[in-house]
């Protein structure tokens, strides 16, 4: 039984002394100082074209606009891309991306995709906004 003893004796000695190395390790950490990172806001404009009522044909090219009139001074991701979304399911159909989300359009070529009234337009920077839902025809 003296060495059940023992052995829990140096566990716990061994638990104290870890405890006290990261009391010590956390303390530090926290004394580090953190430079103060720049305020972003999210940028969430709105989808103005297509709008309801917008009919494409597959190959056509369209300006997808959007509301640039009020952004926040700091936006959180300045870079968009536009999808296509079919209903509720987003596709993996990327329309444009890597341009400026302050630009308020851009040019897209509509895909090849099935006809349709229920499709809608996501135009990602650090949001993800849905427009209004249009149609797609051949």
């Amino acid at each position: 039984m003296s060495s059940q003893t023992s052995s829990s004796g140096v566990l716990a000695k061994f638990f104290v002394v870890l405890f006290a190395l990261f009391s010590v390790f956390f303390q530090l950490a926290a004394a580090v100082p953190v430079a103060e990172m720049e305020k972003r806001d999210i940028f969430d404009p709105t989808v103005l074209y297509p709008h309801a009522g917008t009919v494409w044909y597959r190959g056509q090219t369209h300006n997808v606009t959007w509301d640039v009139s009020d952004p926040p001074v700091n936006i959180t991701n300045k870079i968009g891309k536009i999808m296509l979304r079919k209903g509720l399911i987003p596709t993996p159909l990327i329309l444009a991306d890597g341009f400026d989300i302050l630009l308020g359009r851009i040019e897209v070529t509509v895909p090849w995709v099935l006809t349709g009234d229920d499709y809608s337009i996501v135009l990602y920077g650090d949001s993800g906004n849905f427009g209004q839902q249009f149609t797609i025809n051949q």
